[in-house]
C-alpha cells in the first residue's frame, strides 16, 4: 500500500488532497497545527479507513516537528511514496517588504522553503530505496517566472526559490524513480477550498475565463495525476491551475 505524507492536510486545499489519496486506497500521515477538532473530523468522515489515517500535530517551521512527521510515518506505515508539501505559512496583512519584521520574514522562508528542504532530506532516502517517489510542492500563480508580488514579498520570495528547488531535485533524483513537480493554484478562497468541482459549476465566476471558481478538488485531481506510477515522464514541471487566468497576465 502506497503511503503519503500530506502537510496541513486536514483542512482547506490539503483536505481535498487527503480525501483523494484515501480514495486511491493509500495510507496517509497528515499534519495539522492548531485546529484539532477539524483534524479529528477526518477520522469521523472516513470511519472505515481510520487504520490508514495518522494525524500528527506539527509546525513545519520547527525542525524537530518536521523530523517527528517522518519518524511517525515510518514507524506506523514503513514507507513513504508521496511527499505533498501543502503547508505554507502566509501573512494576510498587506504590507511592503520594509514593514516586515525579522520574525515574519523568517517564518515565511522557514515554512515555505526550509521546511521542504528538511522534509526532502528525511524522505528521499526512503524513496531511493523503493526506487519510487513523488514530490509535490505548492507555488503561487506566476511563480515559475519569479514575478514580483506586491505586499507578499516574503511569501513570493520563498516560493520562487522553491520553484528552482523543485526543478533541481527532479533532475538529481530522476535516476531513482523519483519525480518532483509544483502546483500553482489560482485564487481559491473560502468555501471553495474544500468544495468539489460539481459544486462550483453552479456558481458563476467572471474572473476566470472558464467561468467558475477553482476548488480544492481541482488541485487534488492534478496532484493525483502527478502521483500516478505512469506519470514519471512529468517531472521538474510547474503547473498553473487557474482556469486560464495565467494565460495573459497575472490577475490582480
Amino acid at each position: 500500500m502506497r503511503h503519503a505524507i500530506i502537510t496541513a492536510g486536514t483542512k482547506g486545499l490539503g483536505r481535498k488532497v487527503t480525501e483523494r489519496m484515501l480514495a486511491r486506497n493509500c495510507s496517509v500521515t497528515v499534519t495539522y497545527l492548531n485546529d484539532e477538532k477539524k483534524a479529528f473530523s477526518l477520522l469521523e468522515d472516513f470511519p472505515l479507513k481510520k487504520n490508514r489515517i495518522q494525524l500528527v500535530r506539527a509546525d513545519v517551521t520547527d525542525q524537530k516537528d518536521v523530523g517527528n512527521i517522518v519518524r511517525r510515518a515510518i514507524d506506523e506505515f514503513g514507507r513513504i511514496d508521496y511527499l505533498i508539501n501543502n503547508a505554507g505559512p502566509y501573512i494576510f496583512e498587506r504590507k511592503k517588504l520594509m514593514d516586515y519584521s525579522n520574525d515574519e520574514w523568517n517564518a515565511m522562508i522557514r515554512g515555505n522553503l526550509d521546511a521542504v528542504f528538511q522534509l526532502l532530506k528525511l524522505t528521499v532516502p526512503y524513496m531511493r530505496k523503493q526506487q519510487f517517489g513523488r514530490i509535490i510542492n505548492y507555488g503561487y500563480q506566476g511563480a515559475s517566472s519569479a514575478s514580483g508580488w506586491i505586499y507578499r514579498s516574503a511569501f513570493a520570495a520563498a516560493k520562487a526559490g522553491l520553484v528552482s528547488l523543485t526543478k533541481t531535485i527532479a533532475y538529481e533524483e530522476a535516476e531513482h524513480g523519483i519525480t518532483s513537480n509544483m502546483i500553482c493554484p489560482g485564487n481559491i478562497v473560502g468555501q471553495w477550498k474544500e468544495a468539489s468541482i460539481e459544486e462550483s459549476r453552479g456558481s458563476e465566476d467572471l474572473e476566470t475565463p472558464i467561468g467558475r471558481p477553482g476548488t480544492g478538488e481541482d488541485i487534488a485531481r492534478m496532484i493525483e495525476f502527478l502521483c500516478h506510477e505512469d506519470s514519471d515522464m512529468i517531472t521538474g514541471t510547474i503547473h498553473e491551475v487557474t482556469g486560464g487566468l495565467d494565460v495573459i497576465h497575472r490577475h490582480r
